[in-house]
């Protein structure tokens, strides 16, 4: 078969790599009683798949806490975490979060192909509109966009809140965050993006 070269043929295998994952968890006052919870969340998932997550908090400012996270101690991650985000408990600025995100990380690659995860009751201080064209612009980097909302799981919910409403459009899954069972469920939805193949939409 080969004319009596002595060949062997090699092939290179499929290697299946999982997407990347950017969590951008709201630390402001509303969602305090949250917060802590879903940064375990996405400690599990940095550990869990470290160089392919990066994990921001947001509120009035955007802080990157991927490296305080990294820490096998879930105790000392948090630790960490909390010293390094400068406004807990402040008010929420997302439209100007998510921009900042954007043109500093989103554009360079942290965004592109990515599941990207947002923790947030939806209650922006800032211009809704603002918001609303940040949405649009991660929605055109990201391959999905799934926002855990801690009210989504109260009954009788709707996304009244002008920033919730502006975003909805634009978002993959919209899913609670309230509960043990509701941070399954987000879990799950980020495990299923991060495991679909394909680019990101545009």
């Amino acid at each position: 078969r080969t004319d009596g070269e002595p060949v062997r043929l090699s092939y290179r295998g499929r290697t299946d790599r999982p997407r990347k994952v950017v969590a951008l968890v709201d630390v402001s006052g509303s969602m305090a009683p949250y917060a802590e919870p879903l940064l375990r969340l996405a400690h599990v998932l940095v550990r869990g798949h470290p160089g392919a997550t990066e994990v921001f908090s947001v509120g009035t400012r955007l802080t990157r806490l991927t490296r305080e996270l990294s820490a096998a101690d879930p105790a000392r991650a948090l630790r960490a975490a909390g010293a390094a985000v400068p406004d807990w408990r402040g008010g929420t600025r997302l439209g100007e979060e998510l921009k900042e995100f954007i043109d500093l990380y989103g554009r360079r690659g942290a965004a592109r192909g990515a599941v990207v995860l947002i923790a947030s009751d939806g209650w922006e201080r800032g211009d809704a509109a603002l918001l609303e064209g940040q949405m649009a612009r991660l929605s055109r980097l990201a391959h999905r966009i799934v926002w855990a909302n801690p009210h989504k799981g109260q009954p009788g919910y709707r996304p009244r809140a002008a920033g919730m409403a502006a975003a909805l459009p634009y978002i993959d899954d919209f899913v609670p965050g309230h509960s043990l069972e509701a941070l399954e469920r987000l879990a799950r939805a980020v495990a299923r993006g991060r495991a679909e193949g394909g680019g990101a939409r545009a």
